[in-house]
């Protein structure tokens, strides 16, 4: 609304919010789970959000964006958490790959992509981890030549969320083999629903499929449907990454999420367990952990917002969310004991708290493990030496990738 502070779009959100979803229970809040929601209910409810001034807040009004400042993004964020807000298959979109079109895309892939995404009409995911290319991504290996005015794609990815729903991806494809591993990379834009793109399911331990693998067959893209310039696909990836981790570090969860410290909190009295020295003391560090995590999400997002991106440093954000997730996850085990890990019957308090504690490990992977974020830090961050990489000069056709082994 025009001239509102953020005390009065705080107040407003808080009111919009409870006419329309419940207050947080944890299922669904910040959209966890995306398969847990109806896709229409999810493209509704963000449709709604968009058309009451609660989506794309720091984005520029000329991309479909609010065009406010920081301090009304922070604002929504301290209100969403108390709702349960259906919005999971729109954070891989609105997380990553439209601040990258934001960032890097053409006048026309901005005009064409952002706002569709931002309201919750199209669905994206991101095409960047291989079978033999996850932390190594720069070792990717699905082509893409030029045939004419088009693109021709032919390869595989996997890890993806929510392929299977989406309507494009951010497809990272190599262009030129005759370049480093590094070189010869170009992002695209693709269209899910192209005849060549097929999606198949990976189910985990939970029974859930929350991860697809996705194979390209002869599919063609537009030569403008490029994200940033051809065979410079490596930086687009930084950036998109850098967005990443810090989307990834900053899911520290909703209020009343089984790993937030109010729900522990809550935990350790129902156990009896709220008077023992030794769990306040872990669980003040949960807390500790978590507002210093979502205050440094808060400064990246308003130096972003001021034209300095996160870049590497979001390598920090996505290191200290692990291990927030991480030390959450064993408080938690220490106060509930099994149940943690474990259930019976159809105790739905029981089963969110061990979905959220065996998926904690999953965070020191997803987006780049730890230890690549600790390189990543000390080299790009810190200035430390760079280790020694072998391959980083030579010609990705003349590497022995795949089945040949690696060097």
């Amino acid at each position: 609304m025009p001239n509102e502070t953020v005390e009065q779009f705080a107040a407003r959100a808080r009111s919009w919010l409870a006419e329309q979803v419940q207050v947080s229970g944890g299922s669904t809040a910040a959209g966890q789970d995306p398969a847990g929601v109806d896709l229409a209910e999810q493209k509704r409810f963000q449709a709604a959000l968009y058309d009451a001034g609660f989506v794309g807040i720091t984005w520029p009004v000329e991309v479909g964006g609010q065009g406010l400042p920081e301090q009304y993004q922070q604002a929504w964020n301290d209100v969403v958490k108390d709702f349960d807000t259906p919005t999971g298959a729109f954070i891989i979109g609105i997380g990553m790959c439209g601040p990258t079109v934001a960032d890097l895309g053409s006048d026309e892939l901005k005009q064409r992509y952002l706002k569709p995404l931002l309201r919750g009409e199209e669905i994206w995911c991101q095409l960047f981890s291989e079978p033999g290319a996850g932390s190594d991504v720069a070792s990717l290996q699905t082509r893409a030549v030029l045939d004419g005015g088009e693109w021709v794609v032919n390869g595989q990815k996997v890890w993806t969320s929510v392929a299977a729903s989406a309507n494009f991806g951010a497809l990272l494809a190599r262009t030129d083999p005759t370049k480093p591993k590094h070189g010869g990379i170009t992002m695209f834009v693709v269209d899910m629903h192209d005849p060549g793109v097929t999606v198949r399911p990976l189910v985990d331990m939970s029974g859930g499929a929350r991860f697809n693998e996705v194979f390209f067959d002869d599919v063609r893209i537009s030569a403008d449907a490029v994200i940033g310039e051809v065979d410079a696909g490596w930086a687009a990836a930084v950036t998109m990454l850098g967005h990443e981790r810090v989307f990834i570090g900053g899911r520290v969860g909703p209020r009343s999420s089984p790993l937030d410290f109010d729900s522990l909190a809550r935990v350790a009295r129902e156990k009896d367990r709220a008077d023992d020295p030794a769990v306040r003391d872990a669980l003040a560090e949960v807390y500790l952990r978590q507002q210093s995590l979502r205050l440094l999400n808060a400064l990246m997002r308003e130096q972003a917002d001021s034209g300095h991106p996160p870049g590497a440093r979001g390598s920090i954000s996505k290191l200290v969310g692990a291990q927030a997730a991480a030390f959450a996850a064993d408080v938690a085990a220490e106060i509930a004991g099994p149940s943690a890990i474990a259930w019976e019957g159809d105790d739905t308090e029981a089963t969110e708290l061990a979905r959220y504690v065996n998926s904690a490990p999953a965070s020191a992977i997803a987006g780049g493990t730890s230890q690549i974020q600790r390189n990543i830090i000390g080299e790009r961050v810190l200035g430390l030496p760079k280790e020694t990489q072998v391959d980083r000069n030579i010609p990705f056709n003349q590497l022995k990738i795949g089945t040949q082994g690696s060097v």
